[in-house]
């Protein structure tokens, strides 16, 4: 079997750029904010994961300044919810490219739940939220120094919401939900499921 190599910035020469493919499965960053102006947004990024473990911070990154960098940046805070298989087409409508002062909980047909620590809404039946303040907002670079038009935007995890359907003996259990993840192209998902686990122990 030969290696197939390309520099990025000639091209791949493939049918489909498989950078996305090959970071996968990734979580889904299920974003909720409210404008300056109070109107809500929800909107789902596929490049998103946790960054710290204490204080926890996440974090997404958005292919150009959209409303959840603005609205995250005008009043400071977001949340993020865990889109369940059962919620996975709520949330594929939330990606709709509409304007500005459409809701998308509204759009999705989903219930806004308010924030306990930020006033920001989260969506009522996810099995986890979380409720985050901005801790920073970043542009990305290239290894030039020249700006990307992507931006990450971090939040300190402020509160968290579990079903508590999804906890046994104080532990969470990552796969009773089925959550969603984000695969490659325009439109692979893939549900986790507990037959897929394995167990490794790290080296004493």
């Amino acid at each position: 079997m030969g290696d197939h190599f390309y520099r990025p910035a000639e091209g791949h020469r493939l049918a489909h750029d498989p950078f996305n493919a090959i970071v996968a499965p990734r979580p889904i960053g299920w974003i909720a904010t409210r404008s300056a102006d109070g109107v809500r947004n929800l909107a789902p990024y596929s490049f998103f994961n946790a960054f710290n473990y204490t204080p926890p911070i996440v974090g997404f990154s958005s292919n150009g300044y959209k409303n959840s960098v603005a609205n995250a940046e005008a009043t400071g805070v977001f949340t993020w919810n865990l889109v369940s298989l059962e919620q996975a087409e709520a949330m594929n409508a939330t990606s709709a490219a509409v304007d500005p002062d459409v809701d998308e909980f509204a759009l999705a047909g989903l219930e806004p739940v308010p924030g306990t620590e930020v006033a920001a809404d989260r969506v009522a039946g996810a099995p986890v939220s979380f409720e985050c303040r901005l801790s920073q907002v970043i542009r990305l670079t290239a290894a030039d120094g020249t700006p990307t038009e992507s931006w990450l935007t971090l939040g300190e995890v402020v509160g968290v919401h579990i079903d508590e359907r999804y906890l046994s003996d104080g532990v969470y259990q990552t796969t009773e939900p089925t959550p969603v993840v984000r695969g490659g192209g325009p439109s692979a998902y893939y549900a986790i499921h507990e037959q897929n686990r394995f167990d490794l122990d790290r080296p004493a």
